[in-house]
């Protein structure tokens, strides 16, 4: 059952917004998601908490401005996916252009497993580095750090994970998540906190002369790999974030990104000069972690490194070609899990766990998204990692704090999990294949004591009716301007329609012209092939559209119901 329901807002936060100029539709939306003035709009760099605020930046940005001085060998220790990508792209590129001795190793899910493990640690001593520097993960690898420490090889920790009772013992951390850590946003992702150091560490480098005679790197080169990462990895875009996010973009549409974003928007069939946030977490994200999903992620890590349009290109195709396979993967995996789900009563249950020995470990986090989004319950999807180990990745619904969740489960039993860690939303353990049925219904028990059934019930938040009027280009432009992402959503309206003409294109969506107030309105729903009945109450996004030189609106509708 789907529950609609109209965000709240405060009218008083609507009227500053529209004495600013804003259009009242537009300005109600933006109070419903807590915008009182219109400078928690603005955008410039200069509205960016300081470095200096983040625990431990200056402290890590002195460490390294000393090894860059004394010529160490530096290695960057990443993760698989976009966040641990291009936060591995901009430590490489930032320390690259402050003069550092710097390489990078990111894990192979399929050998090594996610974090700075022992196994990585050993791995990375062939390089013979000085300094291990992780990006976007490190806070919970005590063991990896310990091996570090044993090896003579000091660690350097940026990761924004929440952490475990037990901290590593490196050199330096910073994570804004750590405790003791005031910084007022607690939401940067891996690669943001990455490029907070490397903006602490050319101030520092500065304060040192470093640039008396020749210029300063210019870090926001790096803004639109930290835009990318940013918006895939699903951190709440607050002000902070949303600055990133729109100083990123703003560098794309102007055709001063990386090499590879423009590719893989080329590829992905996207225009940068129109680019948005969501095209950068549904179209280039996908295609940057289909490498380390399905194979290693030095390839993505690679393309975002490369300053050549030609090699950018060819990696580019390759992800794609990448994502395609990805997504064959996915669609058999989905469908074996809506027959295993045939014996399950998923009503009467308070989460999902399933496995199957033909899955792959490099998409079931994908596979519990899709779970999730169809029962909107916690889901739990288990691949064979062999010798008898099961690898899991977790997705969460708003009311469960996933990683705490399995924190209780581990304190309950102690020998049921062999490893865990993640966010409140999404997560990833291994347990013992033989551990299963003890897994199933033991998380069950622990989740059934932390939600109510209401909390089962998926909810659309919708911003109410618009005007026929307000249905327009400028509307849809003004809409498409701004910044939208996890934790500020992007808008959609519920209206009633008369469904003048419908069909199916492309065998799975359908294409529709819907009637109000004698306007008629282009209009698509993706993934549906049943046709609708001619009056029904819709929920919608408003969306430009621009084909063959022709610009239109079209709605993009995401549930509906019979009119009443």
């Amino acid at each position: 059952m789907v529950k609609v329901v109209e965000r709240s807002y405060e009218p008083e936060f609507q009227a500053n917004l529209v004495a600013s100029g804003i259009h009242p539709a537009l300005a109600r939306v933006l109070a419903a998601r807590g915008i009182a003035q219109a400078s928690q709009l603005e955008s410039s760099l200069t509205g960016l908490i300081a470095p200096e605020k983040l625990t431990n930046a200056v402290e890590v940005a002195k460490l390294l401005a000393d090894a860059i001085a004394q010529n160490k060998s530096l290695l960057v220790i990443g993760d698989y996916d976009a966040d641990g990508a291009t936060a591995t792209a901009v430590a490489m590129r930032g320390l690259r252009s402050m003069g550092a001795k710097v390489d990078f190793l990111v894990p192979n899910r399929f050998e090594y497993g996610y974090g700075l493990t022992p196994e990585i640690v050993a791995l990375a001593a062939t390089r013979k580095p000085d300094i291990i520097i992780t990006v976007d993960n490190g806070i919970a690898s005590v063991e990896g750090v310990d091996a570090a420490n044993k090896l003579g090889i000091a660690v350097l920790v940026t990761d924004h994970h929440l952490p475990a009772d037990t901290k590593p013992d490196a050199a330096c951390i910073v994570n804004p998540n750590q405790h003791g850590c005031d910084f007022p946003s607690k939401n940067l992702a891996g690669v943001g906190v990455i490029f907070y150091v490397m903006l602490a560490l050319r101030a520092e480098l500065r304060t040192r002369g470093a640039y008396v005679d020749k210029p300063e790197p210019n870090l926001t080169e790096l803004l639109d790999i930290v835009a990318l990462g940013t918006v895939a990895d699903l951190v709440k875009l607050d002000e902070n974030n949303r600055i990133l996010v729109d100083q990123g973009l703003r560098r794309i549409r102007a055709a001063k990104g990386c090499p590879a974003i423009r590719a893989l928007l080329k590829v992905a069939g996207r225009n940068p000069a129109l680019v948005t946030a969501q095209d950068l977490g549904f179209s280039v994200g996908p295609r940057l972690n289909a490498a380390g999903r399905l194979d290693d992620m030095s390839i993505g890590i690679h393309c975002l490194l490369t300053d050549n349009e030609d090699e950018a290109q060819q990696m580019a195709q390759k992800l794609h070609e990448m994502n395609a396979t990805r997504r064959d993967i996915q669609s058999d995996m989905q469908d074996a899990a809506m027959i295993a789900l045939d014996d399950i009563d998923a009503s009467e249950r308070f989460t999902i766990s399933l496995y199957d020995t033909n899955w792959h470990q490099g998409v079931i986090g994908i596979l519990a998204s899709r779970i999730k989004e169809l029962h909107h319950r916690p889901v739990v999807a288990f691949a064979n990692a062999g010798d008898g180990i099961l690898k899991g990745s977790a997705r969460s619904i708003a009311g469960l704090h996933l990683r705490d969740a399995l924190d209780l489960l581990s304190k309950k039993q102690p020998d049921l999990l062999l490893r865990f860690g993640g966010h409140a939303m999404a997560a990833g353990l291994s347990i013992r294949e033989a551990d299963f049925n003890v897994f199933n219904s033991s998380f069950e028990a622990v989740v059934a004591g932390l939600l109510t059934p209401a909390d089962l019930e998926s909810v659309v938040e919708v911003d109410g009716a618009l005007d026929a009027i307000d249905m327009g280009w400028d509307m849809a432009a003004a809409i498409e301007r701004q910044v939208w992402g996890q934790g500020f959503p992007q808008p959609m309206f519920q209206d009633e329609f008369k469904v003048l003409e419908q069909r199916i294109v492309g065998e799975k969506h359908l294409k529709l012209t819907l009637g109000k107030n004698r306007q008629r309105f282009d209009a698509i729903f993706f993934q549906q092939q049943d046709f609708l009945p001619e009056n029904i109450s819709a929920v919608y996004q408003l969306q430009t559209n621009q084909y063959n030189g022709k610009q239109s609106v079209q709605l993009a509708l995401k549930h509906w119901q019979p009119a009443i």
